[in-house]
């Protein structure tokens, strides 16, 4: 970047943002706004915020590694942009703290960024063997963890839920009993594992990536950490303030989905309401379109991960907000189990 904030046309990039021209368009960046992005990543999203003369940028990453590698951008932003190492469930707090709120626009992209899939010792990838960790952080329990001390019906729910996995009772049963004779430690251990498990048809994706992403969101702990950001934006975005989400599988969009229609009242009707039914509270947000914005065949073809990107978008009203509320924390939980008759 230049001194003033402007990306350079040579700048190397390690991570493409995905959909950055249909996410920027949303939030129509204008000259002394404060945006937040809440998983910086390589940048993509704040350099393109950053562009737009006299804006500011809180940005967020839980990853030490983005962090320090977006030092230099911090540096040459001269003063507008402030990067915090912060799991974006943490927004709200952090934007008060730091007295940015409320805030013009939210972005946040939900997907593991390139970077932590290229690296083979975070344990993300299939395709590159490393050990079973897939902490976003460095911290807490990893992928390894749940392989050795889950139970058989805990692994099939986690397989099941978080990776939409059919197979997943076949996959946790060969793990138990693998386990019981070596430990699990590589990705490329337990990927083989599955595919002897449960193998695909030719052509198919590798038999174990629903599992590995069952196992990530697991870790990390993601589909809660989306509720609580969604939460945490409602409460400090201005009115007229825009929330622009990108996700990349089904479970993360239907989430952000539900959200809206619940924030925006959609299939409520305010009249002809029966004598005693509590009148719903006002939309929080405004959604114009319900249908999401998906990337092109043109950045498909330039970035194949963008593929599964789905994008929404809302405006903020002046309605207060609301507390999560429990059907929208059970979303992002594994169901609770149901006694066995003996």
């Amino acid at each position: 970047m230049t001194s003033s904030g402007r990306t350079r046309p040579d700048e190397p990039a390690r991570h493409i943002p995905v959909l950055l021209e249909e996410a920027i368009a949303a939030l129509a960046p204008h000259a002394g706004a404060v945006y937040l992005d809440a998983t910086f990543g390589a940048g993509g999203y704040t350099r393109a915020l950053l562009a737009c003369e006299n804006t500011r940028v809180l940005a967020l990453d839980r990853d030490p590694r983005a962090i320090r590698d977006g030092a230099a951008l911090v540096d040459a932003a001269g003063g507008r942009l402030m990067l915090v190492e912060a799991r974006f469930s943490e927004l709200a707090l952090i934007a008060e703290r730091a007295g940015l709120a409320p805030l013009d626009g939210i972005v946040a992209d939900i997907g593991v960024s390139s970077m932590q899939f290229d690296e083979a010792e975070r344990g993300f990838s299939i395709r590159n063997d490393g050990p079973l960790d897939m902490r976003m952080e460095g911290r807490g329990r990893s992928a390894a963890d749940i392989v050795a001390e889950a139970d058989e019906e805990t692994l099939a729910d986690i397989f099941y839920h978080y990776g939409e996995e059919r197979a997943s009772r076949r996959i946790a049963r060969a793990i138990v009993h693998a386990r019981n004779e070596a430990p699990i430690v590589t990705t490329h251990a337990l990927a083989a594992l599955i595919q002897r498990a449960a193998p695909g048809r030719p052509g198919d994706i590798h038999p174990a990536t629903k599992s590995f992403q069952a196992l990530r969101i697991a870790v990390n702990d993601e589909l809660g950490e989306l509720v609580a950001a969604l939460v945490g934006a409602e409460r400090v975005l201005k009115p007229g303030g825009k929330l622009v989400i990108v996700s990349f599988h089904s479970l993360e969009d239907r989430i952000v989905k539900q959200f809206l229609a619940e924030r925006s009242g959609r299939g409520e009707t305010r009249s002809r309401r029966l004598p005693g039914e509590p009148v719903p509270p006002p939309p929080t947000f405004i959604v114009e379109d319900f249908k999401p914005v998906a990337p092109s065949d043109r950045e498909i073809a330039a970035n194949p991960r963008s593929r599964s990107a789905r994008l929404r978008v809302a405006t903020r009203t002046d309605a207060p907000p609301r507390p999560m509320g429990e059907a929208l924390a059970r979303l992002s939980r594994l169901p609770e189990r149901v006694p066995r008759r003996r």
